[in-house]
């Protein structure tokens, strides 16, 4: 078979696709990106990099010939209908391209009742390959916990962390292990192209109280758990660009709608993931 991961240049797809390169040969690897230019280190790893342009159609038309399998990793857009329009795209691409199995990354934001701005996309996206034709996988990820480690030297400054969330928990992964997650998917066909979804999650979830405790043993500063309002929240972080949304995001985490934890990832890959005090010990200060 012949995989091809989307989005393969970015902090995900590119992991995937070295993960993937250590299961199957990689001449059956294709990495789509949008400028191959800057895809480098993947063609070093001796995989075959194409231009798939979500966007253009007739793009991911030639990216995607004699490809069997897709891992479809979405853009970073907060346009809800821009990212439909995308899928869209790339399923009529893979329709005519003979591309039959698709494995769609998702967030599990995606409850009726969220108000995460990017919930109506991640509650379409299912539902919209449910009733296609498509043999597909749907991978929900929970929160990265990859920006928690350069978030640290603001949260030591401001000595507490400061998510909107009250006393409700929140579920993290890491990107390394969402990403040999998908790879072993690939490699596992009893485990997809039924319909199946999967919650990728560390084995528990935190309370900001719990989580300021674990990065205080591991940074040796006192971090604790003083909550500002969404509002505050959104302005604090509208120079970033996505203060909004982030906001909107832990509004859902405060309806204690983002710290569900499941037992998939192990069931996908034999065993547990890393959790967030092994995690913080790896990264901070690396």
């Amino acid at each position: 078979m012949n995989f091809a991961v989307t989005g393969a240049a970015g902090n995900l797809g590119s992991r995937v696709v070295t993960k993937l390169a250590a299961l199957v040969d990689k001449k059956n690897i294709v990495a789509l990106v949008h400028t191959p230019a800057k895809a480098q280190n993947l063609k070093e790893q001796g995989v075959t990099v194409r231009a798939g342009d979500y966007t253009d159609v007739d793009s991911m038309i030639a990216a995607l010939r004699e490809i069997d399998l897709v891992i479809y990793i979405p853009s970073k857009t907060y346009d809800v209908v821009q990212r439909v329009l995308e899928l869209e795209n790339t399923l009529t691409a893979m329709r005519k391209a003979g591309v039959k199995k698709i494995i769609f990354v998702s967030f599990f934001a995606d409850q009726e009742k969220n108000p995460f701005t990017m919930s109506p996309y991640y509650g379409y996206a299912p539902r919209r390959l449910a009733g296609s034709e498509f043999e597909y996988t749907v991978v929900k990820n929970t929160l990265y916990a990859d920006p928690l480690v350069p978030y640290l030297p603001e949260l030591i400054e401001r000595k507490q962390i400061i998510y909107p969330i009250g006393a409700e928990k929140l579920s993290f992964i890491s990107l390394e292990d969402s990403a040999e997650a998908l790879a072993k998917l690939v490699v596992q066909p009893d485990l997809r192209d039924q319909g199946q979804t999967y919650l990728l999650s560390q084995k528990e979830n935190y309370s900001m109280d719990q989580l300021g405790s674990i990065m205080s043993d591991v940074t040796g500063k006192e971090i604790g758990y003083q909550p500002v309002t969404l509002e505050e929240f959104a302005e604090i972080y509208r120079g970033d660009g996505d203060g909004k949304e982030l906001a909107s995001m832990y509004q859902g985490g405060a309806l204690g709608l983002l710290g569900e934890v499941t037992n998939d990832f192990e069931t996908i890959t034999g065993h547990a993931p890393l959790d967030m005090r092994l995690f913080l010990q790896e990264n901070y200060n690396k």
